[in-house]
């Protein structure tokens, strides 16, 4: 008989670039927790010291890539699991992202270590001009300007520390106003829709098609008293009527493509498409796509090897 406390710790060694690929991977087959281990944030925080109370040295060591660990209780259903990971981990070059060593190992570990391992993460995190992220088990003095955002990253993606998220914060304080109605498409943790309702948007909806972010991001909504946000499981075409003033994407380049044309049809005219998700490489070929579909490209923001693009609806 298994020990409730033994869990399955699903180690995956790729590239920074595929980190929130790879999470998303994992969320997609009910992962209960993920750490990641990724040198170049680590690189990042060594040059902002102020910026962060933690960070593990040993991570410097890791010259081969980013590390995730994804844990999971030991069930029927794991091996199916485990063999979806690897076949996704192993097609992620298809989808022009660098999957790294793509190696992917499974070993027993204990719920204590586990929890510990990957709590010490995460630390308060300012992300934006005024916005703080909060993980709920640390305490936090919040400054006269900030917004405190409390968040539980336990369950879905988005924890305010990779860069595309930083992006899609700053690009939301610039332009959510009082009178704003703000779509977030792939809401995750429901960290956009959050900072954009405690940036005094008059409504949010954010949707996502993983039944688990959808969970995750009503609890972190309660965590914040919000009541102008709400959480739709679903595709956007499908589940939100009305136009937004803004709608924010924090996904990848090819889905940021495809979503292009119809994207329009829930936008305000004058109205902002904040996408993002995008690495490098394919900044152009989105741009090119939203000019095509009528978007005016407002600022192109970049940070390390990602891209932020704030377009207008013409």
């Amino acid at each position: 008989m298994n020990n409730e406390k033994d869990w399955l710790e699903v180690t995956i060694v790729t590239s920074s670039e595929a980190v929130e690929a790879v999470s998303a991977i994992l969320y997609n087959v009910g992962v209960k927790g993920v750490s990641i281990e990724d040198p170049e944030d680590i690189e990042f925080k060594k040059k902002h010291p102020g910026d962060w109370d933690y960070f593990d040295e040993t991570l410097l060591q890791v010259k081969e890539g980013a590390v995730l660990k994804g844990y999971f209780k030991e069930d029927d259903k794991f091996e199916e699991y485990f063999k979806y990971i690897k076949e996704s981990v192993e097609n992620l070059d298809k989808f022009g992202l660098d999957k790294g060593k793509g190696l992917v190992t499974v070993a027993k570990v204990n719920e204590q270590d586990w929890e510990n391992n990957w709590k010490k993460y995460y630390k308060p995190t300012k992300i934006g001009e005024k916005i703080v992220v909060r993980p709920i088990w640390e305490p936090y003095e919040k400054g006269e300007e900030e917004i405190v955002i409390n968040l539980d990253p336990g369950m879905a993606f988005g924890t305010g520390t990779h860069e595309t998220t930083r992006m899609c914060v700053q690009a939301l304080e610039k332009y959510v106003t009082p009178d704003s109605t703000v779509f977030d498409i792939g809401t995750g943790s429901g960290i956009l829709a959050i900072a954009a309702a405690k940036l005094k948007a008059k409504k949010v909806i954010g949707v996502d098609l993983d039944p688990v972010a959808v969970t995750s991001a009503k609890e972190n909504i309660e965590l914040n008293n919000l009541n102008n946000i709400e959480i739709l499981h679903g595709n956007l075409m499908e589940v939100v009527v009305g136009r937004a003033n803004i709608v924010v994407a924090n996904i990848i380049a090819d889905t940021i493509i495809l979503l292009a044309e119809d994207v329009k049809n829930f936008i305000e005219k004058e109205g902002y498409f904040i996408s993002s998700g995008i690495i490098k490489d394919r900044k152009d070929d989105v741009i090119k796509k939203l000019e095509q579909c009528g978007f005016q490209i407002v600022e192109v923001d970049t940070d390390g090897e990602w891209v932020c693009i704030v377009s207008k609806l013409n």
